[in-house]
């Protein structure tokens, strides 16, 4: 049975250890992740989040454990084109337009032009299409790095950091455009140090010290700690756990 549900999780990691020189930066984590939900991911800087993405996305040398990702070991070139990460730099070329930059990265994954045009429209950025990434604004930059990740229709996501240093308009616009690709069967994993964007997520993994110190729902997070919001809430989290 158990072996029968890691399969069907999006997402298996069991025993997860991570270190850096001597220190362990992720110690005995384990975490299940359905298919089709947005995971939020949050804690403060430091907590071990682009760490634990890492290693779901096969980018990080594990110490020991396991992570499965749709049935596979993590970084298996059979999920190449079925897992994207958007890291928290901007990962597009300055000197090239919107569509050169999409159109490079959609050869490299072996997708086509209508391909592309797909990712420009749900990331609503035609207007600027023709535009050099250099010339637009953080937000939009973010926008691209974004539509880059959607080419080849990816089952899993794993978003780093999307929001960070966006206004609070681009912040809703994206929160929309995630829970879109949820409810189209996408499963994404969103990490923030934001916490009032805890209560878009499906479900949140609460971390600190490379420890999940909470793995619950918006509603039940706030109704176990009786906190007015996800703030207080993870604070209060805090305060058991050191008392």
């Amino acid at each position: 049975m158990g072996a029968q549900l890691e399969v069907e999780a999006a997402i298996a990691i069991r025993d997860l250890r991570v270190t850096r020189g001597r220190s362990r930066v992720i110690d005995g984590l384990d975490l299940t992740v359905p298919a089709g939900a947005i995971l939020g991911i949050l804690g403060p800087s430091g907590s071990g989040k682009t760490t634990l993405m890492r290693s779901i996305v096969g980018a990080q040398v594990i110490a020991s454990g396991s992570v499965t990702v749709l049935g596979l070991p993590a970084g298996s070139r059979a999920l190449r084109s079925r897992v994207a990460y958007l890291t928290q730099q901007a990962s597009v070329y300055d000197d090239l337009s919107v569509r050169q930059n999409l159109r490079y990265f959609a050869r490299v994954l072996g997708t086509d032009r209508d391909d592309v045009e797909r990712v420009i429209r749900r990331t609503r950025l035609s207007t600027v299409a023709d535009r050099r990434v250099g010339t637009l604004s953080g937000g939009q930059e973010r926008r691209v790095s974004l539509a880059a990740t959607l080419l080849g229709s990816p089952e899993i996501l794993v978003l780093d950091e999307p929001t960070v240093g966006l206004d609070p308009v681009l912040r809703v616009e994206l929160w929309e455009l995630f829970r879109e690709l949820a409810d189209d069967g996408r499963t994404l994993l969103v990490s923030s140090h934001v916490m009032d964007e805890a209560t878009r997520c499906d479900r949140l993994v609460l971390v600190r010290d490379g420890a999940i110190i909470a793995d619950t729902t918006p509603a039940g997070l706030l109704a176990e700690t009786g906190a007015s919001d996800a703030e207080a809430a993870f604070l209060t989290l805090i305060e058991r756990r050191e008392s």
